[in-house]
């Protein structure tokens, strides 16, 4: 792996990205976004997992993140193991999902030409850490990870993203619980 895509300050602040295997859209019914969402905040209540910022998309995820244990690697490969099971555990069994052998067949298939993985695989290896060392590269991260979805032409304004910490920086209340950027 890159020297540019390590947690070099294991206390910093950092913005992280990880997608699905192939960019596949996942997060498409209410159950896949519960388990990345019960996750984060396990995560952040029993792992010491600080969020920041979020946005979870069909295919990917961006966070803001801290560990308090001075551990993100640790902690971001055991939610993104986790999160893997649970997902293709609630694809198996999903009665609904019309993609079900195409998506347990792609994650076999990525898991095939991975050398490191027994089975299959749902996650891209990589998180893509980028340490924020200003308010002003936090600011524009923020606002990267807020916009996402309207880039994607989900909605129209940022708080109107379910999955998106834009709701709690609009005065809402998002479904997780974030620490704020000051």
């Amino acid at each position: 792996m890159s020297r540019k895509y390590k947690f070099h300050n294991k206390e910093g602040l950092y913005f992280i990205s990880f997608a699905t295997v192939y960019w596949i859209d996942i997060m498409v019914r209410e159950q896949y976004f519960s388990i990345i969402i019960d996750s984060l905040n396990y995560c952040r209540k029993n792992k010491g997992l600080e969020i920041y910022c979020y946005c979870i998309m069909p295919s990917h995820i961006h966070l803001i993140i801290r560990a308090k244990d001075n551990n993100p690697e640790i902690v971001l490969g055991r939610f993104k193991e986790f999160t893997s099971k649970q997902l293709q555990a609630s694809i198996k069994e999903n009665v609904q999902e019309s993609r079900k052998e195409w998506l347990l067949w792609m994650f076999e298939r990525a898991g095939s030409k991975s050398s490191n993985v027994k089975g299959s695989q749902l996650w891209q290896h990589n998180n893509k850490p980028i340490e924020l060392y200003s308010n002003e590269v936090i600011d524009q991260k923020v606002d990267y990870i807020h916009q996402n979805p309207v880039f994607s032409g989900f909605v129209n304004e940022t708080y109107h993203w379910r999955y998106s910490s834009s709701i709690d920086y609009s005065g809402g209340k998002g479904v997780l619980a974030i620490d704020y950027v000051n």
